[in-house]
């Protein structure tokens, strides 16, 4: 039997909700979960890509064939063009990465997934699913169906910080 954390005893935000546990926490605990799931995985790959340059990856890949400009990707990671740069440079020393010229304005500077980072981000996406299937296992389909469904409605939400 776990010890019982001496924190939640006093701290009404820890502390279960009237009715049934405190959704938020369980949402933090699961994603924290995952995000072990998930690094564990990646270790036993030897792929040694912080959570933010994995975004950074997963990002210009969604770009496609036009690849992003850095003030593109400093916008939607919602950071500032600095970090942008630092993050660039520390997957172009890995090879995941590199930066090209735009061809109608050469002062712009775009970033495009090589071959290694196109397989690197396949290798981090099967150590993601991996991580999800050992978490949902316990779960019959039919309540991963619901949770998927449940998850959908919160992610697809129109909310302020959008």
């Amino acid at each position: 039997m776990p010890t019982p954390d001496p924190a939640r005893a006093t701290d009404p935000v820890a502390a279960p909700a009237p009715g049934g546990a405190n959704v938020a926490e369980q949402l933090v605990r699961l994603t924290r979960r995952m995000q072990r799931a998930q690094k564990h995985r990646m270790a036993q790959l030897d792929l040694a890509f912080t959570p933010a340059q994995s975004r950074l990856l997963r990002m210009v890949a969604h770009y496609g064939d036009t690849p992003p400009r850095m003030a593109d990707l400093a916008a939607r990671l919602e950071v500032v063009p600095r970090a942008v740069t630092t993050l660039v440079d520390a997957l172009e020393e890995q090879d995941a990465v590199r930066r090209v010229p735009d061809p109608a304005n050469r002062r712009v500077v775009r970033v495009e997934l090589t071959g290694t980072g196109r397989a690197t981000l396949d290798a981090l996406r099967s150590a993601r699913r991996s991580a999800a299937e050992d978490i949902l296992a316990p779960l019959s389909t039919e309540q991963r169906d619901t949770l998927g469904g449940l998850l959908a409605t919160l992610v697809d939400r129109e909310g302020p910080h959008r």
